[in-house]
């Protein structure tokens, strides 16, 4: 009956073009071209009475009173404080939207706006809609909002007060609590006549509420109408579209639709991915797992799978959605049921199944098992990124699960990722931390090949370092070798490590093999890529006049004054002096008349024999 009523009626007001092909009879009034932007209506609202105040020091405690009588649900008198306020001075707007906010039963507020309907004082629905929106969603309180709503289109209507005339956003609240709470087919079509004769034009939040209403209600025939109506809308992203019509269908246990809405509108797509919303694919897990088909969600991924274009983004994907869903919803062993099904199934499972469960093991820190899993995917032939790989291997060495954290990188060099350094950074610095240097020796022996990772000398010299700090001298020595050999070369700071390594051991011949391999480099290169700091020319001063090598010393000696080095030749006769107070000139004149005169080139230097 209304649609022989509304029809005719709005072809009259609304139609800007010559007869055409309309949509189905039973959305005629929800054709394009009937929202046209509407001009503003020349009739204006009667203004509220505006007057010079009187008593301006009464109205704080009319403010007060209308606050306690909101609260107390007394609308009455509620009503007489505002019309007081607003007799006697300018229209209270903000006090006003404040008062309803504050009013956290929603009561009040929507008496209010009653009673002002009802007195005929009308303030414009922008100021105050927005807010009743607000507050029904909060307190749950749809049907007085809905009444509100009904009262503003209607006012708005007959008396053509442009003012009153709902927004786009309060009348797709106004579906959503038709289509959602009251779920009534009848109300929700009332809606859309009323936005058409005002000339609100529907967007894809609108449709996408009445989609969800005809899906929950078993209407093919309405949503087959309904699809038809959005395509001539022009719209371009119909995913929420989509999502709505499939939380629809999961209402109302049909899972056979569920699946086939998803796969026939990635046939639409071109298999370019649908964007479900988050929450979509969270209901869908539910109403599958609800009853009991882990093997329809499966067949729905594997069935998506093959549509899906290989370009696909991971996130887009169906299988993604579904397993994240089920990660989210803290089901992840129902996701391993799911990946599981998918094999017994004997499909491929896609990249996106595992990138979300390799997610969920990263935040639960169970590395070793994502490992294993990202070792599974490689030899399948997927690619996974680097964001992935760099997440989890960040996430092994946090948890001081070195071993997984080493197994992903070599994963990640087979699987030709070219982007490495941030990784290996992470590895290098986190067994740094962690005092492995024996993890470092062998990492670093293992990508020194790769052209993508960058290594330097600082890196050995790290490792020598760490081992120098253990008392693992060997170690730090065949690191030294293999650097040398690899034609890394050695710097101020890979000698400063060995030598004190060497003298805290008490091995003062290897420190005077370290001076002896420091004075061929520096022969050799001059101070182009070598040069003697005052931090080592120390380090070998102290040990080599310890270990009482004192032709080596005043080698030291003559490099540091070539160089311009300052020595403190008081500290290294200290250590003369606790090393090798007893030590004559005569005893070395027998064994060795060199070390005979070292030791005399020493003494005078250091000032001994004074």
């Amino acid at each position: 009956m209304w649609r022989r009523r509304v029809f005719p009626l709005l072809l009259r007001h609304f139609s800007t073009e010559p007869e055409t092909p309309s949509p189905p009879s039973l959305y005629s009034f929800l054709q394009p071209s009937i929202f046209s932007i509407r001009k503003p209506q020349s009739k204006q609202p009667p203004n509220p009475q505006i007057q010079t105040p009187k008593h301006t020091q009464q109205i704080p405690n009319l403010e007060s009173t209308l606050q306690q009588s909101l609260n107390e649900n007394n609308t009455e008198e509620a009503w007489k404080c505002f019309k007081s306020i607003s007799s006697s001075s300018v229209l209270p707007i903000e006090m006003f939207l404040g008062s309803m906010k504050v009013a956290t039963n929603g009561a009040p507020a929507f008496a209010l706006v009653k009673c002002m309907f009802k007195n005929r004082f009308f303030v414009p629905f922008g100021m105050w809609g927005e807010v009743l929106v607000e507050i029904s969603r909060k307190t749950g309180r749809f049907c007085d909002f809905f009444e509100v709503f009904n009262e503003s289109c209607r006012i708005a209507k007959e008396e053509k007060l442009e003012l009153l005339r709902p927004d786009l956003a309060a009348c797709n609240a106004a579906l959503e609590g038709c289509c959602c709470e009251l779920e009534s087919v009848t109300d929700a079509q009332k809606v859309l006549e009323r936005m058409s004769l005002l000339g609100v034009r529907p967007d894809e939040t609108s449709f996408g509420w009445l989609a969800y209403l005809y899906a929950i209600k078993g209407l093919e025939k309405k949503i087959t109408e309904l699809e038809d109506l959005v395509s001539r809308f022009g719209f371009s992203d119909k995913s929420l579209f989509v999502s709505k019509l499939v939380s629809g269908y999961v209402k109302s246990g049909n899972l056979e639709s569920v699946s086939t809405t998803i796969l026939q509108n990635l046939r639409a797509v071109n298999g370019n991915g649908l964007n479900l919303h988050e929450e979509t694919y969270g209901e869908i897990v539910k109403g599958y797992l609800e009853h009991g088909s882990i093997k329809g969600l499966a067949s729905l991924i594997l069935e998506a799978q093959k549509l899906e274009s290989k370009t696909v983004k991971v996130e887009t994907s169906v299988g993604y959605g579904i397993i994240n869903a089920c990660v989210n919803l803290g089901l992840l062993e129902k996701a391993h049921s799911v990946l599981d099904e998918m094999n017994a199934q004997g499909g491929s499972v896609g990249l996106g199944v595992y990138v979300s469960i390799l997610k969920a093991y990263g935040k639960e820190q169970r590395t070793a098992e994502a490992a294993q899993l990202v070792s599974e995917v490689c030899g399948l032939g997927l690619d996974l990124d680097v964001i992935t790989f760099d997440a989890l291997i960040d996430v092994s060495m946090s948890s001081q699960d070195f071993q997984s954290a080493l197994s992903l990188f070599r994963d990640m060099r087979e699987a030709r990722i070219p982007e490495l350094m941030g990784s290996y950074l992470t590895i290098m610095t986190g067994l740094t931390e962690n005092h492995r240097p024996e993890l470092m020796a062998a990492f670093l022996d293992e990508v020194v090949e790769d052209p993508r990772v960058k290594i330097g000398t600082h890196d050995w010299n790290s490792i020598i370092h760490a081992f120098c700090k253990a008392g693992r001298l060997e170690d730090a020595r065949r690191t030294f070798r293999r650097m040398v050999f690899l034609q890394f070369e050695p710097t101020e700071q890979t000698y400063l490590s060995l030598v004190n390594g060497y003298m805290t051991a008490g091995n003062y011949f290897s420190v005077l093999m370290m001076w002896n391999d420091v004075k061929k480099r520096l022969r050799f290169d001059g101070e182009k890529s070598f040069k003697l700091d005052h931090g080592l020319v120390d380090a070998f001063l102290y040990a080599l006049v310890k270990g009482g090598f004192f032709d080596a010393v005043m080698q030291v000696v003559e490099k540091s004054q070539e160089m311009k080095i300052f020595v403190d030749k008081w500290r290294y006769k200290q250590v003369f002096m606790e090393n090798h107070k007893k030590l004559k000139v005569a005893k070395l004149r027998k064994r060795s008349i060199k070390k005979m005169e070292a030791l005399i080139a020493f003494k005078n230097w250091a000032g001994l024999n004074t």
